[in-house]
This record gives C-alpha cells, sequence and structure tokens, in this order.
C-alpha cells in the first residue's frame, strides 16, 4: 500500500542525494565549504567523469585518486574507460580531450570534499551520488526501433524518455516534469497534472540511461558477431547507432516552465568537453510560453525550437490546448521567427552598415530566411485530429499564417490514450492532402513517422498505464525483446564468463519461448480446424443429396 502511495503523491520530496550532474547545486555546495573551482576545472571533473562512464561516486573517486589500475593510462581506443567490471560503459563522441596533457590537475580540496561525501550518511543535505535515478522498467517495439524507458526517480515519481533508431541516427526524447501543467485535451500527460520539476542532473541522467542500454546492445551484437549469429542491428552498428545524435524536449512536462534546469541540461549537452553534440541537434518544444521562449533565443539561440501549435487560429487553439488563453498565437509565431533568425540579427548587428536603414532594422530577404532555416529550424508542431482543426480551411489558414517566414510544420498522426475526450486521428490520405496545401505556401511540410505505437507510443501514456494498474513490468520481463536473440546472447555470456549451469540455462530458455514457435504452434492448430471444416461440410451435402 505504501508503494502504491507512493507512485501518484502529488509533490516532488527534496533530493537526498543530489545528482551531481546538478552543476549548479554542486557548485553551490562546493562554495559553501570554501572550495572555489575555476571554470576549467569544473569543465575537467565532469568530462572525465563522462569519459569514465558514469561510475558509482565512490569508484569514480577511487578513479580520480589515482588507485584503480584500470583507469591509469588513459581510454580505449573508442574513447571510452574502463573503471570497474560494474560500470556500463558508452562510447563517447569526442577523443579530443582524451590526449594526453589536455586534462587539468584536480584541487587536492575538492578530492578530499568527495571522500569525505562518499563516506558521509545517506541523509546527508550535502550527499551527492553520479546517478539518482534509474530505469524501472523498458520496452522495445516490435521492429526494434523504439525503446521507451520508465526512470523512476529517487521520491518514487517515474518519468519516461524514449529512444528512436532512424535510419543512421539515434534520438533521444526527455522529460523536464513529472505530469504537466498545461492540460492539452489529447495528452495523457496532461491528465495527470503537475507534480515537480526536474533538476539539471536529472534530466542529463535520462541520457546516460539510454546511453548504457544503446551500449549495451552494441555488446550482444559485437558477441553475436564473434559466433558467427547474424544480427539484423549489424549494418547499424557501423552507422554508429550506439551514440545519440539528437535530444528532443518533447517527453513529459513544459520545458520552458522549468526554464532554468532546462537550460542548464541543454548547455551540458552541447558541451564540447561532455557529450558534445552539434547544436542544431538539441531542440526544445514548447506549448507557448513566450516570455521563456524569447529568453531561450537571447541565452542560447543555437538550439532549435518547437512550438507545439495544433490549431490554426486562436478560438480553436483554446478548445484544444486551455493554457493557450491569454497567448495569442500571432505572438507565439513571432517569438518562434525570432529564434530561427536570432544569429542573422546578430550577424547584422555586428555589421550595422548592412542591417540598419534609416535607423530601422531591415526586414529578412528569402536567402537571409532559407539560410537560417538551413542552419538551425524553428518548427511547428500541430497533431492530427479529426475535426475542426484538420479541416481543408484549417490547412489554408494554417499555411497562411507561416507564409514567407520559411517554418517548418511537422504534423503528427495522432496516437490515441485514455484521455476524456473521445480522439480520432485522419485518413492518411487527408493528411497528405492537408500537408501539400500548407506546402503550397511556402512552409516545409511533413507528417512525422509513428514509432513505437505498440508500446504506447504517445506521450505520457506509459506512465499513466502505471498509474492506473499500480503494476509494472519487471526491466528483464520486456515483452517485445527478441526472445530468441535475448536467450542467445546471454548463452554466448554464460559461455564467455563460465558461471551459468546448463539446467539453469534450460530453465531460462523455457520460460523465454521464441514467438515464431508459439506462431507455428497456432498455425498448425488453425490448419487441421479448418481441414476438418471441410470434411465435415462435404460429408453433409453427400447425405442431403442421397434423400
Amino acid at each position: 500500500m505504501a508503494s502504491n502511495k507512493q507512485k501518484v503523491k502529488r509533490f516532488r520530496d527534496p533530493l537526498c542525494p543530489k545528482p551531481i550532474l546538478d552543476r549548479a547545486a554542486f557548485e553551490k555546495v562546493l562554495k559553501a565549504n570554501g572550495i572555489n573551482l575555476s571554470t576549467n576545472h569544473f569543465d575537467s571533473f565532469y568530462q572525465r567523469l563522462h569519459r569514465s562512464g558514469y561510475p558509482p561516486l565512490a569508484d569514480f573517486v577511487t578513479e580520480l585518486r589515482g588507485e584503480s589500475i584500470s583507469a591509469v593510462g588513459g581510454g580505449n581506443d573508442d574513447g571510452s574507460v574502463s573503471v570497474s567490471a560494474s560500470t556500463s560503459n558508452f562510447r563517447t563522441k569526442n577523443p579530443i580531450s582524451s590526449r594526453p596533457g589536455r586534462q587539468a590537475q584536480l584541487p587536492k580540496a575538492l578530492l578530499e570534499f568527495l571522500s569525505d561525501n562518499v563516506a558521509a550518511a545517506t541523509d546527508s543535505d550535502d550527499k551527492f551520488a553520479t546517478l539518482t535515478s534509474k530505469i524501472q522498467m523498458h520496452q522495445t517495439s516490435a521492429d526494434g526501433t523504439t525503446t521507451k524507458l520508465a526512470v523512476e526517480l529517487q521520491d518514487g515519481h517515474v518519468v519516461e524518455s524514449v529512444l528512436m533508431r532512424h535510419e543512421g541516427r539515434t534520438t533521444l526524447c526527455v522529460s523536464s516534469q513529472v505530469g504537466c501543467a498545461m492540460g492539452c485535451t489529447f495528452c495523457a500527460t496532461g491528465t495527470m497534472g503537475i507534480r515537480g520539476n526536474l533538476s539539471s542532473g536529472e534530466i542529463l541522467e535520462q541520457l546516460v540511461h539510454a546511453s548504457k542500454i544503446l551500449a549495451e546492445e552494441s555488446s550482444d551484437n559485437d558477441i553475436m558477431a564473434e559466433e558467427g549469429i547474424d544480427s539484423k542491428h549489424a549494418t547499424k552498428k557501423q552507422k554508429r547507432m550506439d551514440l545519440i545524435r539528437n535530444i528532443v524536449f518533447m517527453g513529459m512536462g513544459e520545458p520552458l516552465n522549468n526554464y532554468h534546469n532546462v537550460l542548464a541540461a541543454c548547455r551540458a549537452m552541447i558541451h564540447r568537453r561532455i557529450w558534445n553534440l552539434a547544436h542544431n541537434r538539441v531542440t526544445v518544444s514548447t506549448v507557448g510560453v513566450t516570455s521563456r521562449m524569447r529568453d531561450l533565443t537571447r541565452d542560447l539561440p543555437e538550439v532549435n525550437l518547437a512550438l507545439s501549435l495544433h490549431a490554426p487560429n486562436q478560438p480553436m487553439r483554446e478548445k484544444i490546448v486551455p493554457a493557450a488563453k491569454g497567448t495569442p498565437i500571432e505572438s507565439l509565431i513571432e517569438a518562434l521567427d525570432s529564434h530561427m533568425m536570432a544569429l542573422t540579427k546578430r550577424k547584422q548587428m555586428d555589421n550595422p552598415q548592412e542591417s540598419e536603414v534609416d535607423g530601422k532594422t531591415t526586414d529578412y530577404n528569402v536567402e537571409e530566411r532559407q539560410t537560417a532555416s538551413k542552419k538551425k529550424r524553428a518548427m511547428i508542431e500541430y497533431v492530427m485530429l479529426v475535426g475542426d482543426t484538420s479541416t481543408i480551411e484549417a490547412a489554408h489558414q494554417l499555411g497562411r499564417l507561416c507564409e514567407g517566414r520559411h517554418l517548418v510544420v511537422n504534423l503528427i498522426p495522432y496516437n490515441k490514450t485514455d484521455v476524456k475526450d473521445k480522439l480520432d486521428c485522419p485518413t492518411e490520405e487527408h493528411m497528405q492532402e492537408f500537408r501539400r496545401i500548407v506546402s503550397s505556401y511556402g512552409s516545409f511540410c511533413s507528417i512525422r513517422r509513428t514509432m513505437g505505437a505498440d508500446i504506447a507510443g504517445a506521450c505520457g501514456q506509459l506512465v499513466v498505464e502505471q498509474e492506473k494498474k499500480q503494476a509494472v513490468l519487471d526491466i528483464e520481463e520486456n515483452p517485445f525483446k527478441k526472445d530468441g536473440k535475448a536467450s542467445r546472447v546471454a548463452a554466448l555470456r554464460s559461455k564467455k564468463k563460465g558461471a551459468v549451469k546448463a539446467s539453469s540455462q534450460e530453465s531460462n530458455n523455457w520460460k523465454q519461448q521464441p514467438s515464431d514457435h508459439r506462431l507455428r504452434q497456432l498455425a498448425i492448430a488453425t490448419g487441421i480446424a479448418a481441414s476438418l471444416f471441410v470434411v465435415s461440410a462435404t460429408l453433409l451435402v453427400v447425405q442431403r443429396r442421397k434423400r
């Protein structure tokens, strides 16, 4: 009973221990203890933590003190550093910072603080941990392209992340809040209400969990390749599918309502010495918090900004997005357009003779907008629902709203969720016609590919279902994972380690019967039943003719 109440509580508890990936919180505690680090020292510390694969803090402190033999001598060829057998390492993107002599010596005061922190009581206010969350469960779609993670935070709340494997790249969708206050009528997350913000460290921990899953998949493929077993992911490994290339803040929550933590997380993602993602590979999505959209344009104009519009005019939008009341749709489009042109404007400010005529900033020409759109795109997200917002007239209204701005319009087929209103998705033919009309006004319009529909792919649906049923599958009980491959990889790992007995393996194989085997049995039974039916019908006809 206690665990059930914990899962549906309405507010978040103070974090204890604190995530060490929350740089602001870590710096605050260090200063309170009289330790003032330079920016270079902080960068070096997080660089080493990242390259070590985020081991437990005690192991990392041992490595920093030079007591871990496995960590001495630099990294592996792929950029990772082996710390201990219990650490799931993953390949880092940039091996540049691992060159000898490039890492700054960390102050002795920092090492002493970390050592004392490891030994401190678990309920200490200044206690830190490398990871404060864990993967409660994960599911992979039948086609293997999508993996949804339920990440349990230390106070019992659960958020979701989604790994999407496209051709040649991997995208991670992260959450920024527990629940959401926007109350969109078509979104299951909105039915949860808002329960609290994630710290920047908790946001970044979602990347760590996802990276370790990708690393394990890559390891499984390597094991199978060594044994000569074919793997459908073998070609993907060659395309660096074990690296997260894109991050989208399109999970649970309104990112701009948790602005400072999202901003700090974005800066860590694009930091050259840590995650090193390209600036235009990070996308922040918002329902429309105009003031924060302009703040993001000022503070971090390099990242992408996506506006969840969902309707072509104000009255329609207020019906399906309650938070839209009081925020004119035109002001949102202007803020989105300003973000796309921010870098162009900055360039013009550096060249005032080109940017001003009679004391006023000139309008952007077509070439400038096309260039800005290629470098960093501002996007409009538009969920396709049967009703007023997806009519032909709505398509023309949306096209006129975006006309001349070179914005990207992304049409999202609606995934059914257990929301109050009974909603549905238009036909493929209707969505294609809608797309054609919007494109005719000069915007790039596309229909988003639906991924992970068989694992409750709609935003927030997984967590809502857990709360309704109060039951969660264990991480090892993945109903969509390829059982045949899983059992083979497990057997090969056991063979290498020599730690699993044959009887135990047979028991596991009995529990994990391949789905193909069951399908064959069902097909045989169906064929026999059909044959008996034909024979019975024939005998009946013959008897009637004799009469």
